[in-house]
């Protein structure tokens, strides 16, 4: 084979990978471009990954978007790799602990920007079925986090369990138990925990996603659940300061915030999670 037959033959073998590599997945601009596309969120499992499941299976396409979900079953997570940019938003809190992540890890730079449910708090037993029935001395197990544990005391307040000081509100601790007639005994754990303690323990409050996960109904285990009306503790979507005007989140906003989204909440959770208003 002659030089010139040798050159153009590996010029023809190099046109055809070229092409090759196109065929298979683009130019690195093409991929990436892609990827742009597509808006990545992070979610905890239950409720919220299931309700954001169904906007991308059955809204998301009609309306072009194209959503990647990414789960996690703690509640720092989401917002460290929001901040991080590994996330573009997510969906898994309310303000209130959005509140408290900015002033005690310095989020502030994120920006709560749709309210679309309500997951009421509930106190759950194996050992009795009446909250009336707790006995002098029981254990209950609460939510560490700052805005979650000050909303259970709360939630055995307005159930007459407790008293609390005078305007603490839902930022109570045990130190603002003010008159505990049954002299109970609150172990504060990680929320993800409170479902597994229940054998341990004579009642605990719990969150309504990790109590849906863990198989329990709201709506019919609950001892006491919180009240849905006026309730300030709605789960929402969650982005970046400056990109709330950002197209593709304000889409994933109003799918979240549009009737499909309320209907599906309302059959698949039966009062168990509650649309927001």
């Amino acid at each position: 084979m002659t030089v010139r037959k040798l050159i153009g033959a590996l010029a023809a073998v190099l046109t055809l990978a070229l092409a090759g590599c196109g065929a298979s997945g683009g130019t690195g601009t093409q991929q990436a471009a892609a990827k742009d596309d597509v808006l990545k969120v992070g979610v905890s499992p239950v409720p919220h990954g299931e309700i954001l499941k169904y906007v991308k299976d059955k809204l998301a396409p009609a309306a072009g978007l194209k959503l990647e979900i990414v789960e996690f079953t703690d509640y720092v997570q989401p917002n460290v790799q929001l901040q991080e940019g590994r996330l573009d938003a997510n969906y898994f809190q309310h303000r209130p602990y959005l509140k408290d992540f900015q002033s005690s890890k310095g989020g502030e730079e994120l920006a709560y920007l749709q309210d679309v449910h309500v997951e009421p708090l509930g106190l759950y037993s194996r050992k009795v079925t009446d909250v009336a029935a707790l006995a002098s001395g029981a254990t209950v197990a609460v939510p560490n986090d700052a805005t979650n544990l000050g909303r259970a005391l709360k939630l055995l307040e307005d159930n007459g369990v407790l008293k609390l000081k005078p305007g603490v509100g839902t930022a109570a601790t045990e130190r603002d138990v003010a008159e505990n007639p049954k002299k109970l005994t609150f172990r504060p754990l990680e929320a993800a925990q409170l479902p597994r303690s229940l054998e341990d323990v004579d009642a605990a409050v719990i969150n309504g996603n990790y109590a849906l996960e863990a198989k329990l109904k709201p709506a019919s285990d609950a001892l006491v659940l919180e009240k849905a009306e006026g309730n300030p503790y709605a789960n929402g979507l969650v982005v970046l300061k400056g990109q709330e005007g950002d197209p593709k989140t304000k889409k994933l906003a109003e799918l979240l915030a549009g009737p499909e989204v309320k209907k599906f909440i309302q059959d698949t959770y039966q009062g168990s999670v509650i649309p927001a208003a």
